[in-house]
């Protein structure tokens, strides 16, 4: 839930806080790995990659018939 979108003043400050920490982890784990972590279509597509490489886009692609 973003922070606009938080019905009560509570829940407002418990969005910024999961926004601030999530943004120093980020930071630590990009420092760590020596680069910056990919963003939007990037990442997703990085992230659904299984460990044999393939994307799920490409699994579920549909098989030709015979």
């Amino acid at each position: 839930m973003g922070v606009d979108q938080a019905p009560t003043e509570k829940g407002k400050r418990s969005a910024r806080g999961l926004h601030k920490s999530t943004a120093q982890e980020e930071q630590k784990v990009e420092a760590q790995k020596g680069s910056d972590l990919r963003k939007g279509a990037e990442r997703f597509d990085e992230r659904s990659k299984s460990s044999d490489g393939k994307s799920a886009g490409t699994k579920q692609k549909p098989k030709s018939k015979r």
